[in-house]
Protein backbone atom coordinates (compact mmCIF):
# COMPACT_ATOMS: atom_id res chain seq x y z
CA UNK A 1 0.00 0.00 0.00
CA UNK A 2 1.40 3.36 -1.12
CA UNK A 3 0.91 6.70 1.49
CA UNK A 4 -1.53 7.66 -1.28
CA UNK A 5 -3.64 5.04 -1.00
CA UNK A 6 -3.15 4.98 3.06
CA UNK A 7 -4.58 8.50 3.01
CA UNK A 8 -7.72 7.58 0.36
CA UNK A 9 -8.53 4.74 2.24
CA UNK A 10 -8.73 6.75 5.62
CA UNK A 11 -10.65 9.37 3.96
CA UNK A 12 -13.02 7.27 2.36
CA UNK A 13 -14.11 5.67 5.94
CA UNK A 14 -13.67 8.75 8.40
CA UNK A 15 -15.55 11.99 7.70
CA UNK A 16 -14.75 13.33 11.14
CA UNK A 17 -11.94 16.51 10.73
CA UNK A 18 -10.52 15.85 14.33
CA UNK A 19 -10.36 12.15 13.55
CA UNK A 20 -8.43 12.91 10.67
CA UNK A 21 -6.08 15.22 12.30
CA UNK A 22 -5.55 12.68 15.28
CA UNK A 23 -4.91 10.44 12.26
CA UNK A 24 -2.13 12.59 10.67
CA UNK A 25 -0.79 13.19 14.34
CA UNK A 26 0.17 9.79 15.36
CA UNK A 27 1.71 9.69 11.22
CA UNK A 28 3.54 12.29 11.88
CA UNK A 29 5.10 10.68 15.13
CA UNK A 30 5.52 7.24 13.65
CA UNK A 31 7.82 8.47 10.64
CA UNK A 32 9.78 10.44 13.18
CA UNK A 33 10.60 7.81 15.31
CA UNK A 34 10.94 5.78 11.95
CA UNK A 35 13.80 8.14 11.22
CA UNK A 36 15.32 7.88 14.33
CA UNK A 37 15.44 4.13 14.33
CA UNK A 38 16.27 3.50 10.52
CA UNK A 39 13.37 2.24 9.74
CA UNK A 40 11.25 2.22 6.42
CA UNK A 41 9.57 5.80 7.28
CA UNK A 42 6.56 5.42 4.63
CA UNK A 43 5.39 2.18 6.02
CA UNK A 44 5.45 3.54 9.60
CA UNK A 45 3.53 6.80 8.72
CA UNK A 46 0.99 4.29 6.51
CA UNK A 47 0.63 2.42 10.28
CA UNK A 48 -0.23 5.48 12.01
CA UNK A 49 -2.14 6.74 8.95
CA UNK A 50 -4.65 4.07 9.70
CA UNK A 51 -4.48 2.64 12.81
CA UNK A 52 -7.86 4.29 13.51
CA UNK A 53 -9.55 4.30 9.95
CA UNK A 54 -12.13 2.65 11.08
CA UNK A 55 -12.93 3.91 13.77
CA UNK A 56 -15.74 5.93 12.81
CA UNK A 57 -17.98 3.20 11.01
CA UNK A 58 -17.07 0.66 13.69
CA UNK A 59 -16.55 1.81 16.76
CA UNK A 60 -18.03 -1.79 18.96
CA UNK A 61 -15.59 -3.27 16.49
CA UNK A 62 -13.05 -1.26 16.23
CA UNK A 63 -9.87 -2.22 15.26
CA UNK A 64 -11.19 -5.84 14.30
CA UNK A 65 -12.86 -4.29 11.00
CA UNK A 66 -10.47 -1.81 9.59
CA UNK A 67 -7.62 -5.26 9.63
CA UNK A 68 -10.48 -7.47 8.43
CA UNK A 69 -10.61 -4.84 5.29
CA UNK A 70 -6.68 -4.03 5.67
CA UNK A 71 -6.11 -7.88 4.85
CA UNK A 72 -8.46 -7.96 2.43
CA UNK A 73 -6.55 -5.45 0.60
CA UNK A 74 -3.37 -7.62 1.17
CA UNK A 75 -1.79 -5.20 3.50
CA UNK A 76 1.40 -6.06 5.20
CA UNK A 77 0.84 -8.33 8.04
CA UNK A 78 3.24 -5.92 10.53
CA UNK A 79 0.97 -3.24 9.96
CA UNK A 80 -2.16 -5.25 10.77
CA UNK A 81 -0.58 -6.99 13.61
CA UNK A 82 0.54 -2.71 15.13
CA UNK A 83 -2.45 -1.35 14.26
CA UNK A 84 -4.48 -4.65 16.58
CA UNK A 85 -1.49 -4.43 19.20
CA UNK A 86 -2.55 -0.33 19.61
CA UNK A 87 -6.18 -1.42 21.22
CA UNK A 88 -5.39 -2.98 24.55
CA UNK A 89 -8.31 -4.81 24.54
CA UNK A 90 -7.82 -6.90 21.55
CA UNK A 91 -4.78 -9.25 23.49
CA UNK A 92 -2.44 -8.73 20.78
CA UNK A 93 1.26 -8.33 21.91
CA UNK A 94 2.95 -5.94 20.23
CA UNK A 95 6.38 -7.80 19.27
CA UNK A 96 7.61 -5.38 16.71
CA UNK A 97 9.27 -2.08 16.95
CA UNK A 98 7.01 -0.42 15.21
CA UNK A 99 3.75 -2.15 17.11
CA UNK A 100 5.58 -0.56 20.47
CA UNK A 101 5.96 2.87 18.64
CA UNK A 102 2.42 3.23 17.32
CA UNK A 103 1.32 2.57 21.09
CA UNK A 104 3.73 4.57 22.45
CA UNK A 105 2.58 7.53 20.34
CA UNK A 106 -1.22 7.44 20.07
CA UNK A 107 -2.40 8.23 23.01
CA UNK A 108 0.21 11.22 23.55
CA UNK A 109 -0.15 12.47 20.02
CA UNK A 110 -3.79 13.10 21.12
CA UNK A 111 -2.58 14.22 24.51
CA UNK A 112 -0.12 16.62 23.25
CA UNK A 113 -2.88 18.19 20.49
CA UNK A 114 -5.24 19.11 23.15
CA UNK A 115 -2.21 20.28 25.16
CA UNK A 116 -1.21 22.76 22.12
CA UNK A 117 -5.04 24.10 21.95
CA UNK A 118 -5.43 25.77 25.05
CA UNK A 119 -1.35 26.94 24.82
CA UNK A 120 -1.78 31.09 23.86
CA UNK A 121 -0.13 30.53 21.37
CA UNK A 122 -1.68 27.38 20.23
CA UNK A 123 1.26 25.50 19.14
CA UNK A 124 4.05 22.99 20.48
CA UNK A 125 7.05 25.79 20.54
CA UNK A 126 9.26 26.02 23.12
CA UNK A 127 7.09 23.06 25.47
CA UNK A 128 7.76 22.69 28.97
CA UNK A 129 8.12 18.97 30.39
CA UNK A 130 7.08 19.94 33.71
CA UNK A 131 3.77 21.93 32.23
CA UNK A 132 3.34 19.00 30.61
CA UNK A 133 3.19 16.70 33.20
CA UNK A 134 1.12 18.81 34.99
CA UNK A 135 -1.58 18.85 32.69
CA UNK A 136 -1.21 14.96 32.55
CA UNK A 137 -1.94 14.69 36.13
CA UNK A 138 -5.01 16.96 35.73
CA UNK A 139 -7.34 14.17 34.94
CA UNK A 140 -10.14 16.84 33.98
CA UNK A 141 -8.17 17.89 30.94
CA UNK A 142 -8.32 15.67 27.50
CA UNK A 143 -10.19 13.42 29.76
CA UNK A 144 -10.53 10.18 26.99
CA UNK A 145 -6.58 9.80 26.97
CA UNK A 146 -5.82 7.14 28.73
CA UNK A 147 -2.78 8.10 31.02
CA UNK A 148 -1.41 4.86 32.18
CA UNK A 149 -1.04 3.87 28.27
CA UNK A 150 1.17 7.22 27.50
CA UNK A 151 3.42 5.78 30.71
CA UNK A 152 3.32 2.24 29.36
CA UNK A 153 3.97 2.73 25.84
CA UNK A 154 7.33 4.74 26.71
CA UNK A 155 8.18 1.72 29.15
CA UNK A 156 7.48 -0.75 26.47
CA UNK A 157 9.48 1.34 23.91
CA UNK A 158 11.98 1.39 26.16
CA UNK A 159 12.53 4.73 26.20
CA UNK A 160 12.34 7.75 29.29
CA UNK A 161 9.06 9.40 29.66
CA UNK A 162 9.94 13.14 29.87
CA UNK A 163 12.19 12.09 26.45
CA UNK A 164 9.32 10.66 25.03
CA UNK A 165 7.13 13.95 25.73
CA UNK A 166 9.38 15.79 24.55
CA UNK A 167 10.54 14.12 21.09
CA UNK A 168 6.68 13.83 20.35
CA UNK A 169 5.89 17.17 20.88
CA UNK A 170 9.11 18.84 18.59
CA UNK A 171 7.60 15.77 15.96
CA UNK A 172 4.39 17.61 16.05
CA UNK A 173 5.73 21.23 15.84
CA UNK A 174 7.72 20.62 12.93
CA UNK A 175 4.62 20.22 11.38
CA UNK A 176 2.22 22.28 12.49
CA UNK A 177 0.94 24.07 9.90
CA UNK A 178 -0.27 20.80 8.06
CA UNK A 179 -1.75 19.42 11.40
CA UNK A 180 -3.39 22.84 12.07
CA UNK A 181 -1.30 23.87 14.61
CA UNK A 182 -0.09 26.88 13.31
CA UNK A 183 3.23 28.81 14.08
Amino acid sequence: MTYDEAMNLLKEYTKSESLIRHALCVETAMRCYAKKFGEDEEKWAITGLLHDFDYEQYPDNHPYKGCEILKGMGVDSDIIDAIMGHAQYTGVERKTLMAKTLFAVDELSGFLYAYALVRPDKNLKDVKLKSVKKKLKDKAFAKGVNREDIELGAKELDVDLGEHILFVAQCLQDNAKNLGLEE
